[in-house]
């Protein structure tokens, strides 16, 4: 998930609209959530339609086998669904709950640097992905200052991630840099 700015706030995005569903202006959903039904505990989506965020309301949602779909407020008909393809989602970052101290959104991981236990600065972080089976992995990549130019994919577990500190802007990594 990423955070992008909308009438002065910050709008942390949740996913996009993939396509139209059917021809009542339902639309497929691609959800970043995890779970990936978190998207639905939203009534109000923000739309980036042609680079401008818009409120729209959910007005009805169902989960599928496939994933999720929805109806949205003013979205009758499939041609109206089919212009919102590849529409990101998102909502206020303040509406989002509210974490435990050892918990973080990936888009709060994304752009710190990654330091070993031993003070090696090996990259900022430039996203993060779910490797499936919910293991998730930061992608390092290199930044000024960096051991080398290398990109390094580090499991996002306890065993490698010691701490996060984002008040320095910075994870403390167990990681080898040779790896």
């Amino acid at each position: 998930m990423q955070t992008e700015h909308a009438a002065g706030q910050d709008i942390t995005i949740l996913g996009k609209v993939a396509t139209a569903f059917g021809i009542k202006g339902w639309v497929k959903v691609y959800s970043y959530t995890d779970p990936v039904t978190s998207i639905l505990d939203y009534p109000i989506w923000w739309l980036n339609i042609n680079g401008q965020w818009r409120e729209c309301k959910v007005s009805e949602s169902k989960v599928q086998s496939k994933g999720i779909v929805a109806l949205l407020a003013g979205c009758n008909d499939r041609d109206a669904a089919l212009a919102l393809a590849q529409t990101e989602i998102g909502v206020p970052t303040s509406m989002l709950p509210e974490l435990n101290d050892d918990e973080h959104y990936w888009f709060q991981l994304e752009g710190l640097k990654v330091i070993t236990t031993d003070g090696v600065l090996l990259g900022q972080v430039k996203e993060l992905f779910d490797s499936g089976g919910g293991n998730q992995v930061l992608v390092v990549s290199a930044c000024a200052g960096s051991v080398d130019e290398q990109q390094r994919l580090i499991p996002y577990v306890g065993q490698y991630i010691l701490e996060v500190d984002l008040d320095k802007g910075e994870i403390q990594a167990d990681w080898d840099p040779d790896f």
